[in-house]
């Protein structure tokens, strides 16, 4: 195969766009490890099929005329620049087409308030089936704080290195370990096993993106939910965070939920149900909803700094 020394591509993107917002939508703590915000760039290792590359990309031009710049830590062979190039549109969301949901929102007093803070934001999504399944397994019933300590950790265990970070592990590379080995992570058994017996499924061939992505959400879900460890509130996160599909609101993110009600001015605390029912008003949105909500508690804790663009 063909190598190219140079190791710079250039993205077009559809415009809105901000790539700190973005990043930020993925990130969601300051102390993710994972996907790297210095307020210009956002950093990431990808695992390809010949080897770890860290990518660091950064946006020029305003939101309103948008070209992304991606710097990679070693010369790229032809077919590992198309690689990226999809890797990077997937999980930045740039194939997205936001223009429906920006017109319904300017109908929408309400809705219109929470978007216009965050244009540009383009839905992300975890470059593999895997990582979405672990963040859903590793957030359960703990703070979303600790979840990514309990991901950094697998990554920094598990994951290629490459430039000055890590990759989150392919199925392959966490399916060899035992449960005592997570155990030390600090992932609780229950935890472990499922990782553990999902990366192997994985690997085996029983469980795979390709196939979920040609079922309705509701064939998804009970297709998630049939997994181990994977509940109702974890297969609306795969859904929407590993899938792309917008039209979906992990209700039963009790945090994400209470934000809901808020911005709602709900009388009452809204439950799973009630929940569902006031997010028709904003189908098949209801999942950019979710990320705006996100983004709006995360300017609330002064983490968007840096992030205009």
């Amino acid at each position: 195969m063909t190598v190219t020394r140079n190791t710079r591509l250039v993205l077009p993107v559809r415009a809105p766009f901000r790539l700190g917002l973005t990043a930020w939508v993925l990130r969601r703590q300051p102390h993710n490890a994972i996907d790297c915000w210095d307020g210009t760039s956002w950093r990431r290792v990808l695992a390809l099929p010949g080897g770890a590359i860290e990518v660091a990309v950064r946006q020029a031009g305003s939101a309103a005329a948008p070209r992304l710049l991606v710097t990679c830590s070693r010369p790229l062979r032809a077919n590992e620049r198309r690689q990226v190039r999809a890797l990077l549109r997937t999980t930045l969301g740039l194939g997205v087409d936001l223009a429906d949901f920006y017109r319904r929102a300017h109908g929408d007093a309400r809705l219109e308030g929470l978007v216009q803070a965050f244009i540009g934001m383009r839905p992300p999504r975890y470059p593999s089936l895997f990582e979405a399944l672990a963040n859903a397994v590793a957030c359960q019933q703990v703070s979303l704080n600790v979840g990514i300590v309990l991901l950094n950790r697998l990554a920094e265990r598990y994951g290629l290195r490459a430039g000055g970070g890590f990759a989150f592990p392919r199925p392959r590379d966490l399916a060899p370990a035992q449960p005592a080995d997570l155990r030390a992570l600090g992932f609780s058994l229950a935890k472990a096993r499922s990782l553990l017996e999902l990366a192997r499924r994985i690997v085996g061939g029983q469980l795979d993106a390709g196939s979920l992505e040609r079922l309705d959400p509701d064939a998804v879900r009970a297709s998630l939910m049939a997994l181990p460890g994977i509940g109702r509130w974890s297969a609306d996160y795969v859904l929407l965070r590993g899938l792309g599909r917008l039209e979906v609101f992990p209700v039963g993110d009790v945090g994400a939920r209470k934000h809901l009600g808020l911005w709602l001015t709900a009388r009452r605390t809204l439950d799973d149900a009630a929940a569902a029912r006031r997010l028709r008003a904003f189908a098949p949105y209801a999942g950019l909803v979710y990320f705006h909500l996100l983004l709006h508690r995360l300017a609330a804790g002064g983490l968007l700094t840096g992030a205009a663009r």
